[in-house]
């Protein structure tokens, strides 16, 4: 069995909280956030959101942390060490296949954004002066089965190499770049957008709350954004909680990272609100707007080219050290269950992942195995996208707070979050965090997966 000392650790609590931050930053925060923002009426989603972090995502996150960090185990291994011989370790196994299979599809829609910076760079962009020519630059990128196959590929192998580096050599090196790049990017775009004709009234949009937009689509969005943004319910935060040395301050530490996650939603909707409300666009684009709608936006700007090459730059660096996070969880789990060295685990699991990804790769309008119309009216790539990132990470992420509220105890967790003496830095309060994790999370969880059940909206 790996030891802590064996498996790796953290420099220090810098290197985790950036590695931990970029985990949660991904394609969720620069291209979901925005538009769900926008289709939930700005301000009203931006507020509610919020709210939803600090009271769901937060405890969910520290609940994550302290069973990694207590155990320094992977996801299996940590439900192992606490309740050896029960049921429970199946949790663990659940999280370790859920970051698989969304690593499957989502390093497909990461190669997109690999697509997007090389066209920018070489001018490929320049023709998307209007809806129908910036669709049809997309739907020939996703529709090439040679390109979307080689993209999806690419990235997988940016992703392996970084993983096979090991926790401080690989991962900690890599993101310890890569965070401040991505942030001075955000600040450089988002001062550029402020400045647009226009660009004002976009800030106004994203701040100001309507409450007449007020409603349970809306509400249920944003506890949606909190919840999957910051990379809970597959074990992400447990894996890398369990290269944290004992004397790291927990409570610190995870709301660093859940505040860094958060800053970087809202950069990103001070670039996109703003370049919007510039040229008159309409706020509520859904999910093509960063692929299509941005895209005739950067056009329209003085230096566009090189505005759209940072973007779609700052775009492969979220979805690159998100996609980093998602290997890693299956990558711990076999070195520390299975006895694989790190090289073994990150080509044999980056090279199966490849193969699951090709079908959503292909779905997307070259080939869906699925067939016309697909499964329930989804394509490979949707189809993957709901039952792993809507039910299995929903399910996977009530079913710890039930087993650290309920069966671990929220005294036990308390504890663990305290380790070291750090119980000054508790600003929440103890006690409010352990009615959080009993009560408030799993509950506001299973409302999530009741509603995308019964209403078949996913997020």
């Amino acid at each position: 069995m790996a030891t802590s000392g064996t498996r790796g650790q953290w420099s220090g609590q810098l290197g985790f909280i950036l590695a931990a931050a970029g985990s949660a930053i991904g394609l969720g925060n620069i291209w979901r956030f925005p538009y769900s923002a926008g289709e939930g009426g700005g301000g009203l989603f931006v507020l509610i959101y919020l709210l939803f972090v600090i009271l769901i995502g937060v405890p969910v996150m520290f609940a994550e942390l302290s069973l990694g960090r207590t155990t320094h185990r992977n996801p299996v291994g940590a439900f192992k060490a606490l309740v050896p011989k029960t049921l429970w370790p199946a949790v663990g196994g659940l999280g370790v296949i859920t970051g698989f299979f969304i690593l499957a599809f989502y390093s497909v829609v990461a190669g997109w954004t690999l697509g997007y910076l090389f066209s920018s760079a070489t001018g490929g962009l320049a023709s998307a002066v209007d809806g129908e020519s910036s669709t049809a630059i997309f739907t020939s990128l996703i529709g090439s089965p040679l390109q979307a196959i080689a993209l999806t590929a690419i990235f997988m192998v940016l992703t392996v190499t970084v993983v096979r580096g090991g926790v401080s050599s690989g991962i900690e090196r890599m993101t310890t770049i890569l965070m401040p790049v991505l942030f001075v990017l955000l600040l450089v775009l988002a001062g550029r957008a402020l400045t647009l004709d226009g660009g004002v009234e976009g800030f106004v949009y994203l701040f100001k709350p309507d409450f007449n937009e007020l409603s349970v689509p809306v509400v249920m969005s944003a506890l949606g954004q909190a919840l999957f943004s910051l990379s809970l319910g597959m074990g992400a935060m447990i894996t890398y909680g369990s290269y944290l040395s004992d004397e790291v301050n927990l409570w610190k530490a995870g709301a660093s990272v859940a505040g860094f996650d958060t800053l970087i939603a809202i950069l990103s909707g001070l670039i996109i609100f703003p370049a919007l409300f510039s040229v008159g666009a309409e706020p509520t684009a859904g999910p093509g707007l960063v692929f299509v709608v941005l895209p005739t936006i950067f056009n329209s700007m003085p230096l566009g080219e090189i505005i759209a090459f940072l973007f779609f730059a700052l775009l492969a660096i979220a979805a690159l050290t998100s996609t980093i996070s998602l290997l890693e969880v299956v990558v711990a789990y076999f070195v520390d269950e299975r006895g694989w060295s790190r090289t073994q685990a990150s080509f044999a699991i980056g090279g199966v992942c490849l193969a699951f990804a090709i079908p959503s790769a292909l779905s997307q309008g070259a080939v869906d195995a699925l067939g016309e119309g697909g499964l329930f009216g989804w394509d490979f790539l949707t189809l993957n996208n709901n039952i792993w990132g809507n039910y299995a990470l929903s399910l996977g992420a009530m079913l710890i707070c039930l087993f650290v509220g309920w069966k671990w105890g929220a005294k036990k967790f308390v504890d663990a979050l305290e380790a070291g003496g750090n119980k000054r830095f508790a600003l929440p309060g103890s006690s409010i965090v352990a009615v959080l994790i009993k009560v408030v999370c799993p509950l506001a969880v299973l409302l999530t997966l009741v509603y995308i059940v019964i209403t078949g909206s996913y997020f």
